[in-house]
């Protein structure tokens, strides 16, 4: 049976390196280390803890934030759209040890906007913010939120819902993908969870809004610049003020506004009936399993059987519930679960660990943080952003993953399309393209004819400080299996790396050799090239793309 039950014993090394894996974006060497002994409770008080709100992108044309809004000065707005891409990235490369990037980039999969079809750099970054100022927080207040945000009114033209003519896309998806989700149709119009009337009804609670170009409307909760309501001073002129009854799915009941003058009513009224509908969603018991079943795909394992919805997701659900859809509470149940560590069970066919595809992200990214690559000057905008990070990009769109620009509504089809999930990630294409990644970052990327700086995955600097004696063979290839691989490979699969690839079939006496002719000679061409060879077949082996 699957176990919701914590585990009680403090974590190993691999199980820290499991859960510093689903949580980030790919952990140091340091950071396994530093988890390594923990309870688990201590674990995820450190990755659930609040940190610093980032700095601002910057403008390379000025080297200032062009926000809220773009100006003559500044670059252009496809160029500012890639810089709040780059800008991202390096968020995920450089924040310590934490669930909010990894919970940032959930909510984009989720709430999935695309950036060519929003086509404003300024309404791509406060949504971001969003999604940074909700990621531990409340679901069913960032729900609400998402209703009103500037870049989602542009993308599901929820800025083109008015009155007597509305426009449903928002409504559909927003009960489809964001909330309640659509069971099997049992009957003409009628999805089990919601029904055709009650995407009607909800067009009609979402109509009258707009995108704030002048990002001047601004939510108090978060400081952050929202839509805003067509109308004068008080009155929402463009908002279906009529009665809105909703089908037995949602116990028939209505929503209306309480202020009725010549068919209009206030902004005030309207703001509330959006917090009603919300509410109404919200009730019902299938909301709760819809985002519990997400988070799980997106932490876990992408198949949910009768056991894991019985087991895992219904007291995930209640958990999120009885919480008020606060998110943390859910995420510290299932991070600390029995069934997170394939503790539930001595079956190792079912085993959770090693068991979901990375991303393009967790590649890229993780590669990046694990062997420490140094980054050009944080202030040399210029360098970082459309070089180093536009070749990242590059790189990303390579394996699959177009950042902020998913193929479809429903977001990026590993986190969503049945019954492959993950596996989308897995081509012959792209797969291909995960090794030429690891093959160029050895050898240097950037440093185009444009720009200076390159980035390099230094395999002989990372052994020297990683690596306790660097001279053993042996030592080498444990640290690399034992910090990058998921689970325990088998003597085999170890002595290939070593004799193999390492050593290639010289003997370890030869790798002692190599290595103090490096030291006293400085010249690391003999070693480099073995350590780079190790790099490559382990960084290109199958275990290496599981997480």
């Amino acid at each position: 049976m699957a176990s919701i039950q914590p585990i009680s014993s403090n974590l190993t090394s691999k199980q820290a390196a499991h859960l510093l894996r689903r949580a980030t974006f790919g952990p140091t060497i340091s950071e396994i280390d530093s988890f390594t002994g923990l309870s688990v409770d201590q674990a995820l008080t450190l990755l659930l803890a609040d940190q610093p709100a980032p700095s601002p992108p910057v403008d390379p044309e000025t080297g200032l934030t062009w926000l809220p809004k773009r100006s003559d000065i500044n670059s252009g707005n496809d160029e500012l759209i890639h810089v709040t891409k780059a800008w991202w990235l390096d968020l995920m490369r450089t924040s310590p040890p934490s669930l909010r990037e990894k919970m940032v980039f959930y909510y984009h999969t989720h709430f999935t906007t695309i950036s060519t079809v929003v086509n404003s750099a300024s309404a791509l970054y406060y949504q971001n913010e969003l999604f940074r100022f909700y990621a531990l927080g409340n679901y069913k207040e960032l729900a609400y939120k998402i209703c009103i945000d500037n870049a989602m009114l542009i993308f599901l033209d929820g800025r083109d819902n008015i009155v007597g003519l509305p426009q449903e896309n928002f409504a559909r998806e927003f009960l489809e993908l964001f909330t309640i989700g659509k069971g099997p149709q049992v009957g003409p119009g009628d999805y089990t969870n919601y029904t055709e009337q009650d995407v009607q009804e909800a067009a009609k609670v979402l109509s009258g809004y707009n995108f704030d170009e002048d990002f001047v409307t601004i939510d108090p909760d978060t400081n952050l610049p929202t839509g805003k309501l067509k109308g004068n001073n008080t009155i929402a002129t463009q908002h279906d003020a009529s009665t809105k009854t909703f089908s037995a799915r949602f116990q028939n009941k209505t929503i209306a506004p309480a202020t009725v003058i010549d068919n209009e009513t206030t902004k005030v009224d309207a703001l509330a009936e959006l917090q009603a509908l919300v509410d109404l969603i919200f009730e019902q018991e299938e909301t709760a399993k819809f985002i519990c079943r997400k988070l799980y795909r997106y932490f876990m394992y992408y198949n949910i059987n009768t056991e894991i919805e019985n087991d895992i997701i219904v007291p995930l659900a209640n958990t999120l519930r009885a919480n008020n859809y606060e998110i943390k509470p859910v995420l510290e149940q299932l991070l600390k679960s029995q069934h997170f560590y394939d503790m539930d069970n001595a079956i190792n066919e079912d085993d959770l660990q090693g068991a979901i595809i990375k991303s393009p992200l967790e590649i890229t990214i993780g590669t990046l943080r694990f062997f420490d690559v140094t980054f050009p000057d944080a202030t040399n905008y210029s360098e970082l952003y459309n070089n180093i990070y536009s070749a990242i990009l590059g790189f990303l769109s390579d394996q699959g993953l177009d950042l902020l620009e998913p193929y479809e509504v429903a977001g990026y089809p590993a986190y969503h399309q049945n019954p492959d999930f993950n596996r989308n990630w897995i081509s012959a294409n792209y797969l291909a393209n995960r090794y030429v990644y690891i093959d160029k970052l050895l050898k240097g990327v950037g440093n185009t004819e444009d720009y200076n700086e390159t980035i390099i995955l230094d395999s002989v600097r990372f052994v020297e400080t990683h690596v306790a004696n660097p001279a053993n063979a042996r030592t080498i290839v444990e640290t690399f299996v034992n910090y990058l691989l998921p689970e325990i490979i088998t003597t085999e699969r170890f002595d290939y790396f070593l004799d193999f690839v390492l050593l290639d079939d010289l003997s370890p006496v030869n790798w002692i050799n190599e290595w103090q002719a490096y030291e006293s000679s400085g010249d690391d061409m003999a070693v480099r090239r073995q350590i780079n060879n190790l790099c490559i077949a382990i960084m290109q082996s199958p275990e290496y793309q599981l997480h």
